[in-house]
């Protein structure tokens, strides 16, 4: 079975339903990262970072240094997008390391009229 994360738009209201319906229903939910609006998204998951996610993805805890090494960048510009995705909650840390704990991602959004 594949370990797989959705990144996707939700509005506050979206992600309190699906917080409830685990809640309630007491079954677990697929992982699911979600940003307010597709240019959070995008300016959060830049090319760079997503570089790094793509190296990340099923490898376990990663030093900084690895992930450079992976993505073929000099430590301290991945230092910056490896900070950026922990704030935004996609990456852990742990004596370890740094880790994306999902084997798989899938992103999801829909584009509307304006």
């Amino acid at each position: 079975m594949t370990n797989t994360v959705t990144i996707g738009v939700a509005s506050r209201e979206e992600i309190k339903a699906r917080f409830t319906r685990a809640m309630t229903t007491g079954k677990r939910v697929a992982p699911f990262i979600g940003f307010v609006d597709e240019r959070a998204l995008w300016g959060t998951l830049t090319p760079l970072r997503w570089d790094i996610l793509k190296v990340m993805t099923g490898a376990g805890p990663l030093a900084l240094r690895e992930i450079a090494r992976r993505v073929g960048r000099d430590v301290r510009g991945v230092h910056t997008d490896v900070h950026a995705l922990l704030v935004a909650g996609l990456i852990e840390r742990d004596e370890s390391g740094f880790c994306f704990p999902y084997d798989a991602v899938h992103v999801d959004f829909m584009l509307k009229v304006a």
